[in-house]
């Protein structure tokens, strides 16, 4: 318990791998000798202020996650396995199901995203609890261009307007149900959890994360990953010969 609230992660495990190019699922795919889920789930599972983790997979996955990453890694707040859908929400709907009876506060997380840090996720659960609806996420570097279907620029928005959301999303556990539940009934599909409670009409607040927090989709993501392992291990290595000096 958090500050008196359950608070439950749902983990989107179940989404295809076309533009990994890859024969197998991206979140299988290894990071420092460990599967991407592996360390996405990590990030939460050794936090205290989490009680559950729900891990949404392919229906045709799941023993595999069961076995090759919850029971291997030994993830003993994973709590469930659930199959996933048709498209990504549907798949955290499925997850939402399946939350714990006494949730207070659900983060949604992407598998593919295994650099959140601790910090962005404490920050998330006390920005629901404030908010009731919050996002993490970054201002864009570049200059974005709307573009009409011949390819012609139709306008270039103000950069310091735009952001891109990351995830973990975070909610009070009735408003993403409210969110839900209306884009069931009228037909929404939304790119993330978030749109459906604005869509709603409830305002999400953006939360400053961070720029390393990205989600592994293409081979080029995978480089960058091994990357920013390569740097935290100069830099635990750095602080480990700075605490001998001291």
């Amino acid at each position: 318990m958090y500050k008196g609230k359950f608070v439950s992660i749902i983990i989107a495990a179940a989404g295809m791998s076309n533009r990994m190019g890859s024969k197998i699922n991206k979140q299988f795919l290894l990071i420092d000798n460990k599967p991407i889920l592996a360390h996405s789930i990590e990030a939460f599972n050794r936090l205290k202020c989490v009680d559950e983790i729900i891990v949404v997979s392919k229906e045709e996955e799941v023993e595999y996650c069961r076995k090759e990453i919850v029971y291997r890694y030994g993830f003993n707040k994973v709590s469930k396995i659930v199959k996933g859908g048709k498209e990504r929400q549907d798949s955290i709907y499925n997850g939402i199901l399946s939350l714990n009876s006494n949730v207070d506060i659900v983060l949604t997380h992407d598998g593919a995203r295994p650099f959140i840090r601790k910090e962005a996720i404490i920050k998330g659960i006390e920005g629901a609890i404030k908010y009731g609806a919050c996002v993490i996420g970054v201002p864009l570097k570049d200059t974005i261009k709307v573009v009409e279907d011949n390819d012609i620029v139709h306008h270039t928005p103000n950069r310091s307007l735009l952001w891109a959301a990351q995830t973990p999303q975070c909610f009070q556990i009735d408003l993403l149900k409210k969110g839900y539940e209306y884009a069931m009934s009228e037909g929404i599909v939304g790119t993330d959890d978030s749109s459906l409670v604005e869509k709603n009409g409830y305002p999400v607040k953006m939360l400053m994360g961070n720029y390393d927090n990205i989600k592994i989709t293409t081979p080029e993501d995978l480089i960058i990953a091994e990357s920013f392992l390569k740097q935290k291990d100069r830099y635990i290595e750095q602080l480990h010969l700075a605490r001998r000096k001291i």
